[in-house]
């Protein structure tokens, strides 16, 4: 059976794995800046399945690049395993993304030359943690989303589902901290969605920490908890 697990050093510390504090977030349009954020605060537990949920417009994206260290905040402070990403040096900001959380976008953002092995293995080619077999463990995961027979089909060779199943294995090739889903099953039909948040409750029940972004009210039952986010505030936490 495949570790889901981190494997990083201090992964067991008592810290929360996402603290946010009085987050706001403006961006310039043109000399005008227009807020998005206004002073978010939220906490995510290890082990923690919790869906980020709102309207368009909602500030969800955003909130959802500032955990994913994508961007910075304008004010307040992004904490990820005990690490304040305001204050550290675009290098560890880059080191932090790439070890320690995993990415699963509702496009999949495969490389459609590679196959699904090799879709797979790609986060390592820059970012390998030394402890990890990547290889054998990028046959493990893929045998875990039950894919063990298109290790070696092209994403225009595997449906939709199939193809988001490669995109959570490569998310969980680093053995990360937190995984980080964006609409996960917003391209995909009713029964492949149930698929797909059958293996995100897998991977929950074996202690793996998932932060879900999504407006679809069906997914509210798979989660230990819904944050509701209106015009860039938290309405419930």
């Amino acid at each position: 059976m495949v570790d889901t697990s981190s494997n990083s050093p201090g992964s067991d510390a008592p810290h929360d794995v996402i603290t946010i504090h009085d987050l706001k977030k403006s961006y310039l349009l043109g000399e005008i800046e227009v807020p998005i954020l206004h002073g978010i605060d939220l906490n995510v537990k290890k082990g923690e399945f919790v869906a980020i949920m709102g309207p368009s417009g909602s500030g969800k994206s955003t909130l959802m690049n500032m955990i994913g260290c994508l961007d910075r905040p304008t004010s307040g402070s992004v904490r990820l395993m005990g690490k304040d990403t305001a204050t550290i040096s675009d290098n560890e900001l880059a080191e932090l993304r790439g070890f320690e959380i995993g990415f699963v976008f509702q496009n999949f953002n495969l490389i459609p030359r590679l196959s699904a092995y090799e879709n797979v293995l790609l986060p390592t080619y820059s970012n390998s943690k030394k402890d990890i077999d990547a290889m054998q463990r990028a046959k493990d995961l893929l045998t875990l989303v039950g894919l063990d027979d298109r290790l070696y089909h092209k994403p225009t060779e595997l449906s939709g589902g199939q193809r988001q199943r490669v995109a959570i294995a490569r998310s969980l090739i680093n053995a990360p901290s937190l995984i980080l889903a964006d609409e996960p099953t917003g391209n995909l039909d009713s029964k492949t969605s149930e698929d797909i948040m059958g293996i995100f409750s897998e991977l929950h029940g074996k202690g793996s920490t998932i932060v879900m972004i999504t407006h679809d009210p069906e997914m509210k039952k798979y989660v230990d908890r819904v944050v509701l986010i209106k015009d860039g505030r938290i309405e419930n936490n």
